[in-house]
């Protein structure tokens, strides 16, 4: 560590520049060390995760999963139930709520528990020698960036013309669309897509590839079924031509694959296509710090930047766009600013949760991944009609695909598609970091009855047919 003098008159150990998950997650640590942070805020305390991105809109894909659970309680005999959304502003402003306790319990309160730790509100940027905040020049021994991502809108003409939401401002709605357009497949547009179209919207998701293009295809198929099946619209493998504003709402005007023209209508059309890095106005090309073709700030493996002393971590480095990865990285970049550079980024374990329903959970590489790589791997795909949880239950909607190398059994992926998945993925995460095998997962009991339960079954599809297993037989 640089320095423990604990004046605050002093120039900082660490200047952390934005205050959302990576920030705090950087402060805490560098406090923890004995280190002077200087935290650095601009706009609402708490970034992302719990202002407009995970709390709220989990929130409410959580609110209405009991209508749809209503709905599908008639494949039970003899179960009746109707549910209906009686107020959406009710549930909005629970919602709400919700977010403004735990800004306060998980950030502003937190502030006063770490001394070494100031926090400053204003816009920060980079000097080529230090940092200016509101333009007041300061030096700091290390300068960690930390400023997240936001929506990124798509080059689509008439876009500017037209009125369009986002991940942030469809979850502030004050009434529910009759019909919703959603451009793009992967999370956000999934996650959104079903929630709205659960609370009663006429959901059209339109895409140019298919859904979650980055998961293994087996999923995204299965996904598009089972969105088919609740009534939503899934248009893949279309190229958007314009877009416009009419009377009744928004149209699309979009090449279909065989190569006609279509337009989708719908009173409002919410963009998910991906999140862009904020990196405006830090004037980083002055300060010598590279910036990637996709817009991420440039980082190696232990989170430097192209400029001395400089970190960064979280989604502005455009890569592992997950509120814990964030956290993750920013405490290994503030140890690596003030220790010196001791510890790797590693997202070789990294876990991945879409919460569809059924879930969507994925950890380590595809197939697809594995064979770019020039890996010689061989993989099993078990349907959830071979889990007996999935049976029990009556929905045997999901599979499980795990990719193994073929020379050793090494676990290398595994991809689950499960109500459960994003509670299972866990203990595949963990056989990947620790370098199990196939047979090591099929040779651990597993409790009976749970979906985790599925990972053993699948694992045991390297060797034996599971068809003609009986239950519990390994």
């Amino acid at each position: 560590m640089k320095r423990t003098a604990s004046s605050r008159d002093a120039s900082p150990d660490v200047a952390i520049i934005g205050a959302g998950s990576a920030g705090f997650a950087a402060a805490i640590r560098a406090a923890e060390l004995g280190a002077r942070a200087l935290l650095v805020g601009h706009g609402t305390i708490g970034g992302t995760c719990v202002n407009v991105g995970c709390v709220p809109s989990k929130a409410l894909i959580r609110a209405v999963e009991p209508l749809h659970q209503a709905h599908s309680a008639a494949r039970f005999a003899g179960i009746r139930v109707r549910g209906e959304l009686h107020d959406w502003r009710a549930m909005r402003a629970q919602k709400d709520a919700l977010v403004d306790e735990m800004r306060r319990t998980k950030y502003v309160d937190l502030l006063p528990e770490y001394p070494n730790v100031t926090y400053r509100a204003g816009r920060a940027r980079l000097l080529p020698e230090g940092v200016a905040i509101d333009d007041a020049p300061m030096h700091a021994g290390a300068t960690i960036l930390a400023t997240g991502a936001a929506p990124a809108v798509p080059a689509i003409p008439g876009l500017e013309r037209t009125p369009w939401l986002t991940s942030t401002t469809a979850l502030e709605l004050d009434a529910l669309p009759a019909s919703l357009l959603v451009i793009g497949g992967g999370v956000i547009a999934c996650e959104l897509g079903q929630m709205f179209a659960r609370a009663g919207t006429h959901v059209t998701i339109v895409c140019r590839s298919r859904l979650l293009p980055h998961a293994e295809p087996e999923i995204g198929a299965a996904l598009e079924d089972y969105l088919g099946g609740e009534g939503i619209a899934v248009r893949c493998g279309a190229r958007y031509q314009a877009i416009r504003p009419e009377a009744s709402g928004v149209a699309l005007e979009v090449a279909t694959p065989d190569g006609a023209i279509a337009t989708l209508r719908a009173e409002r059309v919410l963009l998910a296509t991906g999140r862009r890095p904020n990196t405006d106005g830090l004037d980083l090309q002055l300060a010598g710090v590279a910036v990637r073709p996709d817009g991420g700030i440039a980082v190696d493996e232990y989170l430097r930047t192209t400029r001395p002393a400089t970190y960064a971590a979280g989604d502005v480095t455009g890569r592992d766009m997950f509120v814990y990865m964030a956290a993750y990285g920013a405490s290994l970049a503030v140890e690596n600013a003030l220790n010196g550079d001791r510890r790797r980024y590693d997202a070789t374990a990294m876990p991945e949760v879409v919460f569809t329903d059924p879930h969507v959970a994925t950890v380590g590489v595809t197939e697809a991944q594995a064979r770019a790589q020039g890996l010689d791997v061989q993989t099993v795909v078990l349907p959830l009609d071979r889990v007996p949880r999935a049976i029990v239950a009556r929905d045997v909607r999901g599979l499980i695909k795990l990719v193994a190398a073929r020379a050793d059994g090494k676990l290398l992926g595994a991809h689950i598609l499960a109500p459960e998945a994003g509670d299972s993925i866990q203990t595949a995460a963990l056989a990947i970091k620790h370098g199990l095998s196939v047979a090591d997962l099929a040779e651990t009991v597993f409790p009976y009855l749970t979906t985790v339960e599925g990972l053993k079954l699948a694992a045991l599809g390297f060797s034996k047919d599971v068809a003609k297993l009986s239950c519990c037989a390994g």
